[in-house]
């Protein structure tokens, strides 16, 4: 993957991609999160959003499922291939598929329509301070469990000497995860470390990557399950100590 993506900053104005053929929901969502101290380009169709995307000018893309020219879920495989733009997508409210879709092609969160434009906020203010965020130093700046090895420099993981294509949640859960290898790590803690908010009802995403991470990452050499679930309770990363 490139990286000349815009760095988020704090202090600076982020410069948000809003990709979204309602044109009024556009012009309402650009005044206000205006006034909350961002900076928004519109674009109202999926192959001029794919473009624009990837100019790198752009902190975050908010992404609409349903456009004209390429769906969102297009757009998003095609800027997943050589980017890590954070994109947060907006869904119809109801449709658990295509979130769960977003969710595994790579979206960083979703928000299902119609919302609140402070739901909005709290989104992408949530997702710019975790992609801005340093990761956690560990001894040697790398953390070694199983045939895993995390480099924290590079956010790179590597499972047997080979890297593993990850999102930057799924990074932030499997960084979070073997640093508690062998111990449960609760739902509500994995939420706010991967994805910067509070878990809420009926809230799946977390469930989502977690799923998407465990087929990237197969099983152990010996064939047993890496990530478990620990029924009502989180996931855990199951090593030998």
């Amino acid at each position: 993957m490139r990286n000349v993506e815009l760095k988020y900053v704090e202090g600076i104005v982020p410069n948000i991609l809003m990709i979204d053929d309602d044109m009024d929901l556009c012009e309402l969502l650009k005044e206000y999160l205006g006034q909350e101290g961002f900076a928004v380009t519109t674009v109202h169709d999926g192959i001029t959003g794919t473009a624009e995307a990837l100019s790198g000018v752009y902190n975050l893309v908010v992404l609409d499922v349903m456009l004209p020219g390429s769906s969102g879920f297009e757009v998003l495989r095609s800027l997943r291939a050589t980017s890590r733009v954070p994109v947060v997508m907006l869904t119809a409210r109801g449709e658990d598929v295509d979130r769960i879709v977003g969710l595994e092609i790579g979206a960083d969160d979703y928000l299902p329509k119609p919302f609140n434009p402070r739901e909005l906020v709290a989104r992408i203010r949530a997702v710019l301070r975790r992609a801005s965020e340093q990761p956690t130093p560990v001894e040697g700046g790398r953390l070694i469990v199983d045939d895993l090895e995390l480099i924290v420099g590079t956010r790179t993981l590597l499972r047997n000497s080979q890297a593993v294509e990850l999102t930057t949640v799924e990074f932030a859960i499997i960084s979070c995860l073997l640093r508690s290898a062998g111990q449960v790590v609760s739902r509500e803690d994995l939420v706010r470390q991967a994805l910067g908010r509070d878990l809420t009802a009926y809230d799946r995403s977390i469930d989502v990557h977690v799923s998407s991470l465990r087929k990237k990452l197969d099983t152990k050499n010996d064939g047993s399950e890496r990530i478990k679930t620990v029924r009502n309770v989180g996931y855990l990363y199951s090593a030998e100590l």
